[in-house]
């Protein structure tokens, strides 16, 4: 009976040790420990960088393999928590800021303020470490950012003879609005506002004129409400397409890339886009196409934008998130940065991987880029619970009617208000 008892006794050990060293969801073979690393990438430069940098911490990190994961930008929400709900998540998630603030406050991402090295820390400013600060923790590494640009027909505007915007002298708003009644004319429009996703583009420039509509009071609880500063960009959105007819009507239901055959056909002088579509337009904008990058308008608070940078964070589950921070410093050292930000046609982060030449540059726009890094503060909605509901169920229609002309504002701001309010209460009783 001994004997027998200590052969199932050394039998569960190996089981347990077999366990603890393979088949886990980062476990390790004769001591090698195996990180999984899910990576949003999708742009071939951009995937060939992340896997060429994996393939190099490898390469030097014989005891800590990292493993590339490839995810996908439509469904990480859902991928995530239900690889989180089951104990599966990988040990290094790549997401957007906007996408963290239920995970981190759902105790799913750990707090990496213990975890990351002081030279990370500073390299990054304090108002992109604000993007991925819920409560008192960070839940991720703000790491790559893009402005909203306006992306101009250099030739027709050459041709208008209006002034053309520098970061140094923008636009206000009002010149911009100018600017597109004078651009616009025999089946012709000033400016092509894609705004399939409405939200966003309005809220993140609306700070340029100092618009805020999520106010935090003394008791942590958020209201919402729609004042002077925040009609300013979606007046001039609606007056554009309603009453100058500068605006192209057909364009305010469309994605980003929809709008690119028109720009390209010349129907449209300019398109406000995130700066990496920048990307897409060298690859499909005819030969001879002479196109150029402008600064989004100004407003009373500058250039002022927001922005939801990607993101890295470790699984508050990862049994080895010291490991996990050394290889996200590694990935985000300042050359390295510099190589994903190129990759994905954005902007790094890192004040050192600012500096960088290949930034500066006049090519496709690159220095009127990296002259708005500083400019860019975290999202009005990135730390709101409740904001996805609000912006799906609320926002979204509410915007794309008003600026289709179908409700005015004084229904905008109530639907925002009233409506908006009864959701975000739900989430902070």
């Amino acid at each position: 009976m001994r004997t027998r008892a200590g052969a199932v006794l050394a039998a569960v050990l190996i089981l347990l040790l077999a366990g603890c060293t393979g088949g886990g969801r980062s476990g390790s073979a004769s001591g090698r420990i195996t990180l999984r690393f899910q990576s949003l990438a999708w742009q071939q430069e951009s995937v060939e960088a992340n896997k060429e940098l994996v393939k190099e911490w490898n390469a030097s990190h014989p005891d800590v393999k990292v493993e590339y994961v490839q995810g996908s930008w439509d469904s990480v929400h859902d991928q995530l928590l239900t690889s989180f709900e089951g104990g599966e998540a990988p040990d290094i998630i790549h997401d957007a800021s906007d996408d963290l603030a239920d995970f981190a406050y759902g105790g799913y991402l750990a707090d990496l303020r213990d975890l990351l090295p002081g030279r990370l820390k500073s390299d990054i400013p304090q108002r992109s470490w604000e993007t991925a600060t819920f409560g008192d923790g960070i839940y991720g590494v703000p790491f790559l950012q893009e402005p909203r640009v306006l992306i101009a027909n250099a030739t027709w505007l050459k041709k208008s003879g209006i002034r053309i915007p520098t970061p140094e002298q923008p636009w206000t708003w009002a010149e911009f609005r100018q600017a597109t009644e004078q651009l616009s004319g025999k089946g012709k429009y000033g400016v092509a506002w894609p705004l399939k996703e409405p939200v966003s583009a309005t809220l993140n420039l609306s700070l340029s004129a100092g618009g805020q509509l999520f106010h935090r009071g003394a008791d942590g609880r958020v209201t919402i409400r729609f004042e002077a500063a925040d009609q300013v960009v979606p007046r001039t959105i609606h007056d554009q397409a309603n009453t100058d007819h500068s605006a192209s009507p057909t364009t305010l239901g469309s994605g980003g890339s929809d709008t690119l055959p028109g720009f390209f056909g010349g129907k449209y002088a300019m398109v406000p886009l995130g700066f990496s579509y920048r990307q897409q337009i060298v690859q499909q904008a005819p030969k001879g196409f002479d196109w150029q990058v402008l600064p989004a308008p100004a407003g009373a608070d500058g250039l002022t934008q927001g922005v939801s940078p990607q993101t890295l964070s470790i699984a508050e589950d990862s049994p080895h998130k010291k490991e996990a921070a050394e290889f996200v410093d590694f990935l985000l050292r300042p050359k390295n940065m510099v190589r994903l930000a190129l990759g994905d046609w954005m902007l790094p982060t890192g004040t050192e991987a600012l500096k960088d030449p290949a930034l500066h540059t006049a090519e496709n726009g690159w220095a009127t880029g990296t002259a708005l890094a500083q400019q860019l503060r975290s999202a009005p909605a990135q730390s709101v619970r409740g904001y996805p509901e609000w912006k799906d169920k609320v926002a979204t229609p509410a915007f794309q009617e008003y600026y289709s002309g179908a409700i005015g504002l004084g229904e905008l701001r109530r639907r925002l208000e009233k409506d908006g309010n009864l959701v975000l209460a739900r989430y902070q009783r």
